[in-house]
């Protein structure tokens, strides 16, 4: 049988830049499916190539291991995550409606994937170094998304500023332990859209000013 690594090196060396993206979304589809199936870490490299149809050395061109395949698919996913909220949310809604519509196509986009979800939270802490890297560029990802949604003029006519960058850090961070903790006890995420839109809404609304006690 004639795989991609028996090929000719000068077919090789003529596969343009779409079928290299074309490979490697199969490998990430590859990756999903085995995850579905098995769950990650019962995944191995072997199992990604067969559902992908293709062949170790293709993989490895790709990439250098099943590890970093795992942090490519979550990194496209959560960049898609980030496009999806962005897109969902009408700028010229009511600011507590644009609120609601972030945080339902927040909790639709999870519930979506399911296996991959459910990975994000089991598996990706024990990647170390890679984890910590894929934690803190995801959430400058979401805190500018969070910045951007709220600088608008509904935002502004009720005297919400730039959103600080701790606030924001806060509010994602609150989100992500709700979403994770409620999957983890075998909830669904839709059960805690009201808590998490209400949540949002104080965190992110106008604020009263309290001084600090002298």
């Amino acid at each position: 049988m004639t795989t991609a690594a028996r090929q000719p090196q000068a077919a090789r060396t003529a596969t343009g830049p779409g079928d290299v993206g074309t490979f490697r979304q199969r490998l990430l589809d590859g990756l999903v499916a085995s995850i579905a199936a098995d769950g990650y870490r019962n995944t191995t490299v072997a199992d990604i190539v067969r559902r992908a149809r293709t062949s170790r050395r293709t993989f490895y061109e790709h990439f250098a291991s099943k590890e970093a395949c795992f942090i490519a698919l979550l990194t496209d996913a959560n960049a898609e995550l980030v496009r999806h909220i962005s897109t969902s949310v009408d700028p010229t809604a009511a600011w507590a409606v644009q609120v609601r519509q972030a945080i339902e196509a927040w909790i639709h986009s999870a519930e979506s994937a399911p296996a991959i979800t459910l990975s994000w939270i089991r598996d990706v802490p024990s990647l170390g170094a890679a984890a910590r890297d894929l934690h803190r560029d995801t959430m400058e990802a979401f805190i500018t998304m969070v910045q951007t949604l709220c600088d608008t003029d509904e935002w502004h006519a009720i005297g919400v500023g730039p959103v600080p960058r701790q606030l924001a850090v806060m509010l994602l961070g609150g989100l992500r332990e709700l979403f994770a903790s409620t999957v983890e006890d075998g909830g669904r995420m839709t059960d805690i859209t009201e808590v998490a839109v209400q949540a949002s809404i104080a965190l992110l609304g106008p604020r009263t000013y309290v001084p600090a006690p002298p």
